[in-house]
Parts: structure tokens; C-alpha cells; sequence
């Protein structure tokens, strides 16, 4: 939280995406024992249990829920399904106007398992390190919504943008407004930091990415002032100077992206968090060690939370991620 406020610190926090299972044996252990992904996202004892897990097996300076974000669509209206080996599918998608209109704005009402995890897990932390809520960006959102699974190509959802981009905008205009209505409600439950997840941000040219996603993000940013909000735009190198200037705190990098490249574009008053290449972690220890403290260098001492640059991979050696967490905290700046 000091980091995101921009004051000095003796070192750098440290949270990884996705930490809340799949390297951790305890967690595949209760994955088993479940059995669906999405019971275990709708039980909130289960995703405070699952949330915690990472907190005390690795010992980082901050949770976040255990959630998907496709938690909205299903919110308003759009359910979706969890294959194994294939990741989200959804058996309807949105075609035409008329699938818009059937849409809801979601309210607390249709993510409430998420609500009530939140404070669960607040509970337990007891204040000791914040807890992160998050959602999917609208964009994001939008292209699995439109192509019903993740896609090479995302043909669907990018040739809205042209075809009917009256109709993409009612879609995430209706996103927005539920993602709002749930981040607000997630910060009312005990959520400190909240972090928007643009994962689909890469596929858009910087033309279509300032019209389809930026003013949304912008929308989100400026309804939960004066929560802090990080923004992560996986492969959006090409629109780092207009997020540094939404009303965010924080920015996520992927790996592809220099920190010296991110911080001359983006400018001192926002905080970067990132961004070690997570296949780092299949290196043996000393390199992970090495190119660890290599990154906290580069990012240099001050407005930078480490953390991967996308989420830990399911088979990443679990010594490797302790060993990339403890660099970071053994680290003074």
C-alpha cells in the first residue's frame, strides 16, 4: 500500500498472479477432492481456504481472492463452463443485438459467493497484509463473451469492433457497469487494492484499444477512487503512456516489456509491477536468483511491486517460486 501511494520503503513488496493454487500441492490435494473449479470459486469457505494457502505456504505481502473473472458474464447472464485441458467455454455467446438486450447489469447479488469469501478472508488476515480483489477488464470480457472460448485469432470479437461497433459498445458499456457494481462491492467487503486483468489487450491495434478499452478502463478507475487500482494490459506496450495517465495507481507489465522502456513512457507518479518472465522459474535456483535481483535493479528503488509478468505456470517448481519470493524480500533498496 506504501508503494502504491508512492512512499520510500526498506524493500519491495512482493505478490504473484495466479498464486492462489495449481504449483501448491495442498491446493491440487483439495482440486481433487472437489472436483469443479467453479464449486470451489462458489464456496467461499473453499476460495478464502484456497486464498490463504499461498500466504502462508510462500509467505508474500499480499492475498488476493480466489476467483475467475468470468464470474460477471455469468453474473449477467452468460454462464460459463470450466473443461479441463481446454480452460473457459461458454455455450452461448453473443451474436447480435438482441443477445445484448437479454443481458443484465449485474449487482453483489450475482457474485455474492465472491462477496461473501472477501470478508471471510479479510477476517482471517486480521490486517496483516492487504488483500487484492480483481476483475476482468471490459475488453477482456467482451472477446470471450463473443468467441465463447480463448481464441488464436479472436475473429469474432475483433471484427465486431468494425462491423457493429455500435453493438460493442452497448456490450461493454453493460460490462462496465456490472464490473463497477462488483468492485465496489468487493472494496465494501474488505478488499484493499483491486487489479483490472486485460489479458486480450495485445490483440488490438493501438487504434482499436484507445476507442474499445482505455475509455472503460478510465470508467472503472474513476468510480472506485480513491481505492487504489492497478491495471494489468498483458502486451499493451503500445498504450503504456495512456494508462500511466488513467486515474489508476498502479500499472502491470508483462515480460516483454524493459522496465527501463516502461518507466521513461510512463513517468514517475504511477507504480509498475512486474515483471520476471515466468518461465524464469523453471531455471535452476542460482538463476533464478540472479535474474530475480537482475529485475529488482532495473526496475530501480522506488514505485515497484515485483511480481511475474503474467501468472505462475500449474507445473512451475514450488522451490523456484519460494526462491523468487525470498530474493525479493532479502532485496533492499
Amino acid at each position: 500500500m506504501q508503494v502504491l501511494r508512492g512512499e520510500a520503503t526498506r524493500r519491495k513488496p512482493v505478490w504473484l498472479m495466479r498464486q492462489a493454487g495449481r504449483i501448491l500441492p495442498q491446493y491440487r490435494r483439495l482440486s481433487e477432492r472437489v472436483g469443479s473449479f467453479k464449486t470451489m470459486v462458489q464456496n467461499p469457505e473453499i476460495a478464502c481456504e484456497v486464498t490463504l494457502q499461498p500466504v502462508d505456504e510462500l509467505e508474500v505481502d499480499a492475498a488476493i481472492i480466489f476467483s475467475d473473472i468470468l464470474v460477471i458474464p455469468e453474473a449477467m447472464g452468460l454462464p460459463y463452463e470450466m473443461e479441463k485441458n481446454k480452460g473457459p467455454v461458454f455455450p452461448e455467446t453473443i451474436g447480435n443485438a438482441a443477445d445484448i438486450d437479454r443481458l443484465v447489469i449485474a449487482g453483489e447479488e450475482g457474485v455474492h459467493y465472491t462477496i461473501a469469501a472477501i470478508k471471510l478472508v479479510k477476517q482471517a488476515l486480521n490486517n496483516t497484509i492487504p488483500l487484492i480483489g480483481f476483475a476482468g477488464a471490459p475488453w477482456t470480457i467482451f472477446a470471450y463473451m463473443v468467441e465463447g472460448s480463448g481464441s488464436k485469432t479472436f475473429t469474432l470479437s475483433r471484427s465486431m469492433l468494425y462491423s457493429r461497433p455500435d453493438m460493442a459498445h452497448a456490450l461493454l458499456h453493460k460490462i462496465t457497469q456490472s464490473t463497477i457494481h462488483y468492485l465496489k462491492a468487493q472494496v465494501s467487503a474488505g478488499a484493499d487494492v483491486v487489479q483490472l486483468f486485460d489479458t486480450w489487450a495485445g490483440i488490438l491495434s493501438p487504434q482499436l484499444y484507445s476507442v474499445f478499452s482505455l475509455p472503460y478502463l478510465q470508467q472503472i478507475c474513476r468510480a472506485l477512487q480513491p481505492v487504489p487500482v492497478i491495471v494489468f494490459a498483458k502486451g499493451a506496450f503500445f498504450s503504456l503512456a495512456e494508462i500511466a495517465q488513467l486515474p489508476c495507481a498502479g500499472m502491470g507489465l508483462d515480460w516483454t516489456i524493459s522496465p527501463q522502456f516502461a518507466r521513461a513512457v510512463a513517468g514517475n507518479n504511477i507504480t509498475l509491477q512486474g515483471n520476471l518472465d515466468p518461465c524464469v522459474l523453471y531455471a535452476q535456483l542460482p538463476y533464478v536468483q540472479k535474474a530475480t535481483i537482475q529485475m529488482l535493479q532495473d526496475f530501480g528503488p522506488n514505485r515497484h511491486i515485483a511480481n511475474l509478468g503474467h501468472g505462475v505456470y500449474p507445473d512451475t517448481p514450488l522451490d523456484a517460486v519460494k526462491c523468487f519470493v525470498n530474493t525479493v524480500k532479502q532485496y533492499e533498496v
